[in-house]
């Protein structure tokens, strides 16, 4: 198991929150299983990968809380929800939420299909209202909550060959706030985290290092985004630290412009 970095913030509010987080395996998620995890939180995560997923496991096998994973496709929503059902059941409640699965496959518009068209919006956008409304009444019942919503900084920028993943990700930011006016009074935060372009194995395939050069010329800050940058907002907001944001969306870009 990684040890915390003695400079990365501890939130007492975390220990022992149980945690919800959707694509978990690798990338974003593996760093967002491992922050919490870390912090003392009693996490569960999904995801397709499932080597991925039980390599990350084994490795946080000595965490406070080790994390419990389930293989799990969320584009069927009813089976999605009985996973969701079932996690929750072994948490005990859901108190955090981190809708983070997505794919960002490249596509011209040309290609797109009416079949193509539902595919993507149900890997990037239909899951997490659905996730939301299945946690939303153990977050009542406890008396607050956190969602936290991952969209992108690709449709701010305008990017090539992507247009029903940035469909998708300008929708959940729309989403976000009408969801923190509905739940607010139940004290559930909801947020949305805007990552820019974070150095994972899989957006590695996309870029050579003359494109990377390009990326880091586009930021304010040089440097490329990790995980770990990513994890360092989304604890944030998740901690009651955080207990008077909500309805907003969190950049962790760099500057990227």
């Amino acid at each position: 198991m990684s040890a915390i970095d003695p400079n990365t913030a501890i939130y007492p509010s975390l220990k022992g929150k149980r945690v919800l987080i959707t694509g978990g395996g690798s990338g974003i998620g593996e760093g967002l299983v491992e922050a919490f995890a870390l912090q003392g939180s009693r996490v569960a995560f999904v995801d397709i990968a499932d080597k991925a997923s039980r390599d990350l496991v084994e490795r946080l096998c000595d965490a406070p809380h080790k994390p419990i994973y389930r293989q799990c496709d969320i584009t069927d929503i009813d089976a999605f929800k009985a996973v969701l059902a079932e996690l929750e059941d072994k948490l005990g409640g859901v108190d955090i939420l981190v809708n983070n699965a997505a794919n960002d496959d490249r596509h011209t518009v040309a290609e797109v299909t009416p079949e193509y068209w539902n595919d993507r919006l149900n890997v990037n956008l239909r899951h997490q209202f659905f996730a939301a409304q299945a946690v939303v009444p153990a977050m009542k019942r406890a008396g607050k909550g956190v969602i936290l919503n991952f969209g992108s900084i690709s449709w701010h920028l305008g990017m090539a060959d992507l247009v029903l993943y940035q469909t998708c990700k300008a929708a959940i930011e729309g989403m976000t706030r009408a969801l923190a006016r509905d739940l607010g009074r139940d004290n559930i935060r909801v947020n949305t985290i805007v990552p820019g372009n974070v150095q994972t194995p899989r957006q590695m395939k996309w870029y050579t290092p003359e494109g990377e050069a390009e990326i880091v010329k586009s930021q304010c800050i040089d440097g490329r985004i990790q995980p770990a940058d990513i994890a360092a907002m989304v604890l944030f907001l998740a901690s009651d630290d955080a207990r008077m944001c909500t309805a907003h969306d969190y950049f962790v870009d760099a500057g990227w412009r």
